[in-house]
């Protein structure tokens, strides 16, 4: 119980101060954060997957990781959009370029790939699916979505969070006590980021 607080008091204080920001959308309209956010993780991602260069297409992912975490965020989620910062943005990026500085870069004539048009269509058909499906999701922080509404689950963890664990914040005693073995299968993920840029490195420590 002492080192669930500890942890959860290291990291209360950033994800509080984001749960007690006012909500930024009230209704099903998209706003002009959300939409420039939107538009520029889907063009990241598709400079990523079309570059020809590796360093460039590194670089790229590493600025579309940092747009779903400000993505995360936006939709009240800090838990995740730490995790995406941390892991994808940081670890996995400063992996690839490790890589990348252990092996030869060949130089490319031409900067994207040409696109294939039957992946495209799949892609685009299936993007055009999900939009279909937008109209039915609330609005962040609706009290009608079901996340809030199921008496069961949510609410239970809301009322009781406190007396089962004695860390205030809902969202911290969730990722260190009710589902700390998850969170420490994603620091052992973190752990063996480590070793493998110790061994694309050749060496036994960081220094």
């Amino acid at each position: 119980m002492m080192g669930t607080s500890l942890f959860a008091s290291v990291g209360a204080a950033p994800l509080a101060a984001v749960s007690a920001a006012p909500l930024a959308t009230t209704g099903p309209e998209v706003t002009a954060i959300e939409a420039s956010l939107l538009i520029f993780v889907v063009i990241t991602a598709t400079v990523t997957a079309l570059a020809r260069d590796v360093l460039a297409a590194v670089i790229v992912f590493g600025a579309y990781s940092l747009g779903m975490a400000a993505l995360y965020t936006f939709y009240r989620a800090p838990d995740v959009a730490m995790t995406e910062a941390a892991i994808s943005a940081g670890v996995t990026t400063i992996l690839l370029l490790l890589t990348l500085a252990k092996t030869t870069r060949i130089d490319h004539e031409i900067a994207f790939e040409s696109v294939n048009l039957p992946a495209a269509g799949a892609a685009g058909f299936l993007f055009v699916g999900l939009l279909l499906t937008m109209a039915d999701v609330p609005a962040v922080g609706s009290p009608d979505a079901p996340v809030w509404s199921n008496a069961d689950v949510t609410q239970w963890y809301i009322t009781e969070t406190y007396a089962q664990t004695g860390v205030e914040n809902t969202v911290m005693a969730v990722l260190a006590a009710f589902r700390g073995f998850d969170t420490f299968g994603e620091a052992v993920v973190v752990f063996g980021a480590g070793v493998a840029a110790l061994i694309v490195l050749h060496r036994e420590v960081f220094a």
